[in-house]
C-alpha cells in the first residue's frame, strides 16, 4: 500500500479508487481479500495502540493491601491527650 497509514474503511476504498481503478476494475478475488485482510490488521493495531495509549495502570496490590492494613492499624489505636497539665 502507500506510505501513508490507513486510518478508515472509506480511506482504503479511496486508496484503491486511486490506484487500482476500483470500482471500474476490480483486482483478482486473492488480491482483494489479501489488501482486505491487511487493513483490517491494521486497522485493529491502530485501535490497539489508542487504546494502550489511554489506559489507566493500576495501583500495585501489593502496596495498596498494605496501605488498608496501615489505616486499619492507626484506626485502632486510641491516643489519650490530656490537657490539664499546669505548668
Amino acid at each position: 500500500m502507500s506510505a501513508a497509514p490507513v486510518t478508515s474503511f472509506p480511506s482504503f476504498v479511496g486508496w484503491l479508487a486511486t490506484h487500482a481503478g476500483f470500482p471500474r476494475h476490480r483486482l483478482p478475488g486473492n488480491a482483494e481479500r489479501l489488501l482486505l485482510l491487511a487493513v483490517a490488521a491494521a486497522l485493529d493495531e491502530a485501535e490497539e495502540t489508542q487504546r494502550e495509549r489511554f489506559l489507566v495502570k493500576s495501583k500495585d496490590p501489593a502496596s495498596v493491601s498494605a496501605l488498608k492494613a496501615h489505616a486499619m492499624r492507626r484506626s485502632q489505636v486510641h491516643f489519650k491527650c490530656d490537657n490539664s497539665a499546669k505548668v
